[in-house]
């Protein structure tokens, strides 16, 4: 098989697990959260809120603004892909599409539902409520910020 052809299908293999992970997670945790399911220990706890707003609650009530936002990151991250094909590792393919899916993610509950639903509270520091998500984008992020740079230093 074509070493490009092989990157696209690893993208979109990886994507699609990645966001129906999320989604199908998301799923199990509200509804059981909803029906009375608590945890809380030193550490972490599960709490159901309704994020109208980005990262941290930032531009709260900007539903559409963020709907057009994860649209433009998620089509440049893809084209990002696509034209780097030749020179891209599979590990950044991987993280792309982990990101992406972060995105995608967050993308749906703000379209279907109009705000995205967080459940997991740190307990032992003062932090926002965040959710699968979120998750996936930080990891992601994080990832990918190291591989540029061990890439700037070969």
């Amino acid at each position: 098989m074509n070493n490009k052809l092989s990157k696209i299908i690893y993208f979109l293999v990886c994507f699609i697990f990645f966001l129906i992970s999320d989604l199908y997670l998301t799923k199990i945790l509200y509804e059981n959260i909803t029906r009375g399911f608590a945890f809380s220990s030193k550490v972490v706890a599960l709490t159901f809120v309704k994020n109208t707003g980005a990262a941290f609650n930032i531009l709260p009530n900007a539903r559409e603004f963020l709907i057009i936002l994860s649209v433009v990151v998620i089509t440049l991250l893809i084209l990002y892909v696509i034209r780097h094909l030749k020179s891209i590792w599979m590990k950044e393919i991987f993280f792309i599409s982990l990101l992406c899916a972060g995105i995608a993610g967050n993308l749906h509950e703000r379209i279907v539902l109009g705000y995205v639903r967080d459940f997991f509270e740190l307990k032992f520091v003062h932090f926002p409520v965040f959710n699968i998500s979120d998750i996936f984008i930080n990891i992601a992020v994080i990832v990918l910020i190291i591989i540029i740079l061990v890439k700037k230093t070969k």
